[in-house]
């Protein structure tokens, strides 16, 4: 059997070092390509290496970046909704988006999703695979270099659950992070996960300093569980506990997300019990954590019936976390007219 060959986007400086000796090449070829290939340069098209170490790189090494299949551009705010197009054919979503700090992107890190979650139009057909780290930061270079603009902000919500692909997510991580790479600072990046506890517990441990934020979206478990099967093993009081254990080991303040849906998750009482849980959960006389729930109006998908509840309730709600303490902020909509929340321009593809 041929031996497989290694994808280039998902090697390190170290690794690149193994594979230009290997092949007798000297040891500064390594800087000279990880520099080229992080800005998206394929081994060809480089001027500063030779046709040999070209052909010596293409026998055991193959470099390829994600296709746009589909592009689509808001009219109202210019949010940029990519369908990216893999080596293997499948296909992922990318979300670029203007804010007043810089260029953020929203990337994909699994094809499909296995965590059920009813609202998320990203786990219909499950999970097909993990995305490769090369595949990962490769989102992030071939979206720059469709635009013409630097990214400077990160946020892995898109397709996928990033602790579930923990060991290639960490690895894009420090990927994007290396200093003659892409060169996105941890604390631009944001991580969003359903609640994997002992996958935050070992992200506590890699000394990566970005902002974990927390799918939460119900006070209860009986709530939590009916829209996010993740729950039945991993309970509210088990995760705000791992959360707890991540803030003291890491000092990062940890965002929780809330997708309010009408008629499920959005009452008076639901407020009145998140912040209930919260309070009682992450703050002591002692030390007082500091809390942050992003509320989030769910996208209409047809597949999932579910749909947001009016700005007046939206408001109620945000007012009644801020009068127990709880910091809240309403999630501003971008690209309305181009269904930007992802999971949706995969599913019309399928």
């Amino acid at each position: 059997m041929a031996e497989k060959k290694l994808e280039l986007l998902s090697l390190d400086e170290n690794e690149l070092t193994e594979l230009v000796l290997s092949i007798g090449e000297p040891r500064y070829r390594a800087k000279q390509l990880f520099s080229q290939l992080q800005s998206g340069v394929a081994p060809e098209e480089m001027t500063n290496i030779g046709k040999a170490t070209k052909e010596k790189l293409a026998e055991v090494s193959y470099f390829h970046l994600p296709q746009v299949k589909r592009k689509l551009v808001s009219a109202i705010d210019g949010t940029v909704k990519y369908l990216f197009e893999l080596a293997d054919g499948n296909c992922v979503e990318s979300v670029l988006m203007n804010y007043h700090h810089g260029i953020t992107i929203c990337i994909s890190s699994q094809v499909g999703c296995r965590m059920g979650c009813k609202f998320c139009a990203s786990t219909i057909g499950g999970r097909v695979r993990d995305l490769t780290a090369g595949e990962l930061v490769g989102q992030v270079i071939a979206a720059s270099r469709d635009t013409g603009k630097r990214i400077s902000n990160i946020v892995m919500m898109g397709i996928g659950e990033p602790l579930d692909n923990f060991r290639n997510v960490v690895k894009f991580l420090r990927l994007v992070n290396a200093e003659n790479g892409v060169g996105i600072g941890y604390r631009h990046i944001s991580l969003s996960t359903c609640g994997l506890c002992d996958k935050i517990d070992a992200l506590a441990s890699e000394n990566i300093p970005l902002t974990l934020s927390i799918s939460l979206h119900a006070a209860t478990d009986e709530k939590r569980s009916a829209i996010m099967p993740v729950n039945k093993k991993y309970g509210i009081s088990d995760l705000l506990a791992a959360c707890r254990r991540y803030y003291e080991k890491t000092g990062r303040r940890i965002s929780f997300e809330y997708t309010l849906i009408e008629g499920q998750n959005d009452s008076a009482a639901d407020a009145e019990k998140l912040a209930q849980v919260l309070n009682s959960a992450l703050r002591s006389k002692k030390d007082t954590m500091p809390i942050h729930v992003n509320l989030i109006p769910v996208n209409e998908v047809k597949e999932t019936g579910c749909c947001p509840p009016s700005k007046a309730a939206i408001s109620a709600f945000a007012t009644a976390l801020e009068k127990r303490g709880i910091r809240a902020t309403v999630r501003r909509t971008l690209g309305p007219d181009i269904n930007a929340s992802c999971g949706q321009l995969r599913a019309e593809e399928s």
